[in-house]
């Protein structure tokens, strides 16, 4: 592990090298909107450990790994008759404990469906992140959350791609509440296709499988 973060620290360095050179081209010679300014190997090399090590919020998701079944429900727009489905997930924290990877297995409007989520804790941006890809689509769509410790709840906000509308995106939510370690939901939050307005598109209570 220290000789890969080495490994790390040695290209972060040679960038900050390279980013760090005068320019010659008087037409790109103004810098960057962000200041550069120099940093130590050791320095650097404490960033990169700090950056890479799990910590409380890592091991809160990892309580949430082992094998689920969600109760989901659909709506395709504001008001819209719901459409129930069962699904099962699997969680599983990967890469030593840092990121959770979650595989999902159900059914959509009579059609078989799979999905794969990776979340993790960004230390250096001090908040969630995460990426969800499935079997309905053909982009990955990015998110990043906030932890709120007082309601157990995390929210991620994001843009997916809008097929209705080529070359468009819209703007989505997540909302996973931790009832305790053998329940939580998760709440999924899109534009109504008529309207644009944000509406509740789908609900999963997930239960722990004994």
């Amino acid at each position: 592990m220290k000789n890969l973060l080495f490994l790390f620290s040695i290209v972060f360095l040679l960038t900050a090298c390279e980013k760090g050179k005068p320019v010659t081209d008087k037409s790109s010679s103004k810098t960057d909107s962000t200041e550069w300014k120099p940093v130590d190997s050791v320095t650097a090399m404490k960033a990169w450990m700090d950056y890479a090590t799990p910590g409380d919020l890592h091991k809160m998701l990892a309580k949430y790994d082992g094998n689920w079944t969600g109760a989901s429900t659909m709506w395709m727009e504001a008001g819209g008759k719901p459409v129930a489905s069962q699904a099962e997930c699997t969680n599983k924290m990967i890469f030593g404990g840092r990121y959770q990877q979650s595989n999902y297995k159900g059914s959509f409007m009579g059609m078989p469906f799979e999905g794969m989520s990776l979340m993790g804790y960004d230390n250096a941006k001090k908040k969630f992140v995460s990426t969800w890809a499935d079997n309905m689509g053909s982009g990955i769509m990015h998110a990043e959350g906030e932890w709120d410790a007082a309601k157990k709840s995390l929210e991620f906000k994001g843009k997916m791609a809008d097929p209705a509308r080529p070359g468009k995106e819209c703007d989505f939510r997540e909302v996973y509440i931790f009832t305790d370690d053998n329940n939580h939901t998760m709440e999924m939050y899109g534009p109504d296709s008529k309207t644009g307005k944000e509406y509740k598109s789908m609900e999963i209570k997930f239960t722990r499988k004994k």
